[in-house]
C-alpha cells in the first residue's frame, strides 16, 4: 500500500494514497493554476481540485502550480507500485473466446453512453468531501485484478465488488447529480453514474432496480438503486467504480477500509 499523503506546503495540500489507481484531492490558494505532467487540471474558484493515477501509472510524476502572484512551484510525486491479482485460465473453447458480433455492436453503443457520462464536467465540489461505502459487506472482487484466457489477457477489473442479495439497497457515496441511468446494458446490466464534480464520478453496475434518473440531484447516503445480477455476471453483487473523467480509479482509495466499517457497525449493534 502507498503512504498516505498529507503534503502541506505554504499554499497546497494533497490528500490521498500515493499509489497506482488512487484519486488525489487537493486544495490550494484561490486563483492558482495546476498542471499534472504538463496537462492542465481544473481548479474550483475556492482552489479545490482532483486528479488520479491510473492502474499502471508511471511511478514518477510532477505537479506544477502557478500561484496568483506568479510564483511557480514544481512538486515531484513519487507513487507506489501495486501488485494485482492475475488468474490464468486455459483450455477455453474457441467458440467461447469469439464474441457474438451483435453483442459487440450493442456493447459498443453502451460504451459510448458511459464515456459521454464520464466526460461530464460540473462545478460541484462534492468530490472534495469524505466518501462513504454505497454498500457494506464481503468484498468479492478487487480493482486491478485480471484474468488471462488461453494466454490472452482479458480486460482488468476496474471496480470493487461487494457481494449482497438481489434487492439490497445501494446508497450514494457522496453528493452528486445522476448522469446515466440505464436498466439493461449488455455487459453491466442495470447501470448508473453519479457525477461528483470536477470529473470525479461513481458508477454502479449489475443493478436490479434504479430509483433515480438523469438530472436528479443526489445527497450522500440517499438510496439510489438495488443490487442485482443483471448483465454478464455469475451472481448478485454491486460493482462500484470510480473515475476521474475517463481514468479508471480504485474506489477503496477514497473510503475507510471495509473491515473498519463493519467493525463499527457490529459495535453499534452490540451497544443497543
Amino acid at each position: 500500500m502507498g503512504a498516505q499523503a498529507e503534503v502541506n506546503l505554504s499554499e497546497v495540500n494533497l490528500s490521498g494514497k500515493m499509489e497506482q489507481g488512487a484519486l488525489i484531492r487537493g486544495q490550494t490558494q484561490a486563483g492558482t493554476q495546476v498542471w499534472l505532467n504538463g496537462e492542465p487540471v481544473k481548479v474550483s474558484p475556492e482552489g479545490l481540485f482532483a486528479f488520479g493515477f491510473e492502474r499502471q501509472a508511471e511511478l514518477n510524476q510532477e505537479l506544477k502550480l502557478v500561484y496568483p502572484d506568479g510564483l511557480t512551484q514544481l512538486m515531484p510525486l513519487k507513487i507506489s507500485e501495486k501488485q494485482y491479482k492475475i488468474d490464468r485460465v486455459n483450455g477455453i473453447a474457441k467458440k467461447i473466446m469469439k464474441p457474438d458480433p451483435k453483442a459487440i455492436e450493442r456493447a459498443a453503443k453502451d460504451s459510448k453512453q458511459v464515456k459521454a457520462a464520464r466526460a461530464t464536467f460540473s462545478g460541484q465540489t462534492a468530490f472534495a468531501k469524505d466518501f462513504i461505502w454505497p454498500l457494506t459487506g464481503r468484498i468479492s472482487g478487487v480493482y486491478g485484478s485480471q484474468r488471462v484466457y488461453n494466454g490472452k489477457p482479458g480486460n482488468p477489473h476496474y471496480g470493487v465488488d461487494v457481494a449482497a442479495k438481489t434487492g439490497t439497497v445501494v446508497v450514494a457515496p457522496a453528493d452528486g447529480v445522476v448522469t446515466l441511468s440505464v436498466p439493461d446494458m449488455f455487459y453491466s446490466g442495470g447501470t448508473m453514474i453519479i457525477d461528483h464534480g470536477y470529473g470525479v464520478s461513481s458508477s454502479f453496475l449489475h443493478l436490479s432496480k434504479l430509483y433515480v434518473k438523469p438530472g436528479d440531484v443526489i445527497k450522500q447516503g440517499q438510496p439510489v438503486a438495488e443490487v442485482g445480477a443483471t448483465g454478464r455476471v455469475t451472481g448478485p453483487h454491486l460493482d462500484w467504480r470510480l473515475n476521474w473523467f475517463q481514468m479508471r480509479l480504485d474506489p477503496v482509495t477514497v473510503v475507510p477500509s471495509m473491515a473498519s466499517v463493519l467493525e463499527r457497525q457490529n459495535q453499534a449493534k452490540q451497544a443497543k
